[in-house]
């Protein structure tokens, strides 16, 4: 998380992996925040949220979900310590995420250099024009090996419950769904 991350781009997700469940009724995800510090963060529109975890403590992460912003295009996709920070959670995640103008983010890292990627419809020509590297193209997600992006906003929910259907099938992806009164 960052300053002005957009908050369906990171609650929307959080959400999602939160309520999913097995046969059991057992939650199926062990899902947190993470940010630089642990200073509140100010969303985009100014909800204030308080991040569970910094990028300093040791946590073991399977899915790494990067939501977007207006932080994310203007400030974030400079900075060294999170792009490090990317890079290296990369190494050891089963699948690493971007929602929205997250993908600026990982076009930086390197991660996605000669794979397919969306992003919000409102920087398909920007993702074109400053990483040409990128097959871009305008879907609610593309998955491109273990990196998948997702374009604006809601479709990080799109992508979430592809998410889950990819890991535990279609059943417990439209139960969640269901949960959520979300059409799928």
């Amino acid at each position: 998380m960052f300053n002005e991350v957009e908050v369906l781009d990171f609650a929307g997700p959080f959400e999602v992996f939160s309520i999913a469940e097995g046969a059991d009724s057992g939650k199926l995800f062990n899902v947190f925040t993470i940010a630089e510090t642990r200073e509140n963060i100010s969303t985009r529109n100014g909800l204030q949220v308080i991040p569970r975890f910094t990028f300093d403590d040791d946590v073991a992460i399977d899915i790494l979900i990067v939501p977007g912003g207006y932080g994310a295009e203007t400030i974030e996709f400079k900075n060294k310590e999170l792009l490090n920070w990317i890079i290296e959670k990369d190494e050891k995640t089963v699948i690493t995420a971007s929602v929205c103008t997250r993908a600026v983010i990982l076009t930086e890292t390197g991660l996605l250099d000669n794979k397919e990627a969306t992003t919000h419809w409102m920087d398909l020509d920007r993702l074109r024009r400053d990483y040409p590297l990128i097959k871009v193209v305008n879907q609610k997600f593309v998955e491109s090996g273990k990196i998948i992006t997702s374009g604006g906003i809601s479709a990080g929910i799109n992508m979430s419950l592809h998410i889950i259907k990819k890991i535990f099938g279609i059943d417990i992806c439209i139960n969640t769904a269901k949960r959520m009164n979300y059409d799928i």
